[in-house]
């Protein structure tokens, strides 16, 4: 088969939820004046400046994610109650995805996003399903004051049960959530 343009983009936007940007292209070597003929030849609908999706690629639950993270740009990551609900935890369904970023975030961005100008140790940073976001451990700390402690509890035994916070991490958030262990 020929590597094209096309198949070269598709192969990436397929590890992030049918999404492209143009930064991914310059990284795969294809000009980013291509992805603009690619969406006039259909297949490829533009988002945002700098940010495409392939309409063949089926939606999932976790596109919003993804897309929230891409719209914010390079060093993004998902935060607090957005890592939560990613995970089904804490019961949070936010109306807006907050999003991290050491950057300031100039354009401008839909309702649907929270952007939060903020570092974060590297330490306190992994990647989830393929979409960059804190630690569970920092989200359930990050949460304290805008979520039921009750809930962080139960959240923090949930992702200590299902592998998401390592032992030393659960460890630690339950001291700072005041949790005898």
């Amino acid at each position: 088969m020929k590597n094209t343009y096309r198949r070269r983009l598709r192969e990436r936007a397929l590890d992030q939820y049918g999404y492209i940007t143009t930064r991914d292209a310059v990284d795969l070597g294809v000009p980013a004046v291509e992805l603009r003929k690619l969406c006039q030849r259909g297949g490829i609908e533009h988002l945002a400046h700098g940010l495409y999706r392939f309409d063949d690629i089926p939606e999932t639950q976790r596109d919003q994610f993804m897309e929230a993270v891409l719209r914010v740009g390079p060093e993004a990551f998902l935060a607090g109650d957005a890592v939560l609900a990613l995970h089904d935890l804490a019961l949070v369904n936010p109306s807006r995805i907050r999003v991290g970023t050491p950057r300031r975030a100039r354009r401008r961005l839909p309702e649907f996003l929270h952007v939060e100008h903020r570092e974060v140790a590297p330490g306190e940073r992994t990647v989830y399903e393929g979409i960059p976001s804190t630690t569970v451990a920092q989200a359930l700390l990050d949460c304290r004051g805008r979520v039921m402690n009750d809930r962080l509890v139960d959240a923090a035994r949930e992702a200590a049960r299902s592998g998401l916070l390592r032992k030393s991490e659960a460890k630690r958030v339950f001291a700072e959530l005041a949790v005898p262990t």
